[in-house]
């Protein structure tokens, strides 16, 4: 089991420690629906530094991104970042991640923390155009400062305008008395606020110049279950829980982030399903009485058939009900549509929704 460098910090400060992606993460310090609060009303600071990161550099950089990825890289500027996924060879999708264009050969791919082997061997495996590759991940350490204060709460501690950095934008420059950190306003909480991403040997200063400059406006330390429950709101996709292997971006609702301005992996088969349109679609969904759902539940139509089944569920502290995601055939998919969801014997009514599911 691998640590993050803040590891012993967490247990100091009496997180619950669980295995997550190969690494011992913080599940919860106070409780999931305390934390889920405080990121959607003030401040929250998650340690995110289990992410992978891939530094692609050279004259043929962008041309491997724009072979092994599905969105359109040529878009990118230095301070600017784009979502994105990796086709597969068989219509699935090997991982979604954020490609960050630092310079102008110089890009930074983050990818999902269970992942970094599976999607370093994918991507070297396409790179026949010589691009240099280099892991950094286990060199790098990633916190999220999330919520609608987070702005105000973190000005004091950088000569970088914050305000100013807009979603899916980033500098690198001073924070916490660290230089050339990135600040990236990426965020996947819904609520605001932006990742720094430093060195190693340097989050344990930022951690700590944060939370003391966050003290005024109630910051909070913020655990993986959080985590989970505020993007859910969003509808912000999970791998391994949404998107896998076997699903297509065309089925999970990432046609935006597939673009057939260039070719790419499988990228005449995945035109051929746009056209075509998917059998299957990934819901959005609420449930009508009491129920969780959670992922592996059936979705059953009102006969009790089978139709799907939840890829996420929970109970959302933001809006008192059962929400979740599911895939369904495209007859199921349309919004208000009533569905079933079987929680132990009992069939629970549900309908699809639109989301975003918190609308903040």
């Amino acid at each position: 089991m691998k640590n993050t460098a803040l590891t012993s910090t967490h247990e100091a400060l009496g997180a619950k420690m669980v295995p997550f992606a190969g690494y011992n993460m913080p599940v919860q310090y106070e409780g999931v629906n305390i934390e889920h609060e405080t990121v959607r009303s003030s401040v929250g600071v998650f340690d995110v530094s289990h992410m992978g990161e891939f530094l692609i550099e050279g004259p043929n950089a962008l041309d491997l991104i724009q072979k092994v990825s599905s969105n359109d890289a040529t878009k990118l500027t230095i301070g600017k970042a784009q979502y994105s996924c990796l086709p597969n060879d068989d219509g699935g999708i090997v991982d979604d991640l954020i490609i960050y264009q630092i310079k102008e050969e110089t890009y930074l791919l983050v990818v999902n923390a269970s992942n970094i082997e599976k999607d370093w061997n994918w991507i070297s495996s396409k790179n026949d155009v010589g691009a240099e590759m280099k892991n950094i991940s286990e060199d790098y350490s990633l916190l999220a400062i999330q919520g609608p204060k987070a702005v105000e709460a973190m000005q004091s501690i950088t000569s970088q305008d914050l305000s100013g950095i807009k979603f899916y934008n980033f500098v690198v420059g001073d924070f916490a008395g660290i230089e050339n950190v990135i600040i990236s306003a990426t965020g996947y909480t819904g609520s605001g606020g932006f990742e720094i991403y430093c060195k190693n040997s340097e989050v344990k200063q930022v951690w700590d110049k944060v939370f003391e400059a966050g003290n005024e406006f109630g910051i909070k330390p913020i655990g993986l279950a959080a985590r989970d429950t505020l993007r859910l709101e969003m509808g912000y996709c999970l791998y391994g829980n949404d998107i896998t292997d076997t699903t297509s971006p065309f089925e999970a609702g990432l046609g935006w982030i597939t673009k057939f301005t260039k070719e790419f992996t499988n990228s005449e088969a995945l035109a051929k399903e746009k056209a075509a349109g998917p059998d299957r679609k990934l819901i959005a969904f609420e449930m009508e009485e009491r129920g969780i759902p959670r992922q592996g539940y059936d979705i059953v139509d009102g006969q009790g058939n089978i139709i799907g089944e939840v890829t996420s569920g929970t109970m959302s502290p933001s809006l008192g009900k059962g929400i979740g995601l599911g895939y369904v055939p495209v007859v199921f998919k349309d919004v208000d549509t009533q569905i079933h969801i079987q929680v132990r014997k009992k069939a629970i009514p549900a309908k699809v929704v639109k989301l975003p599911f918190y609308k903040g």
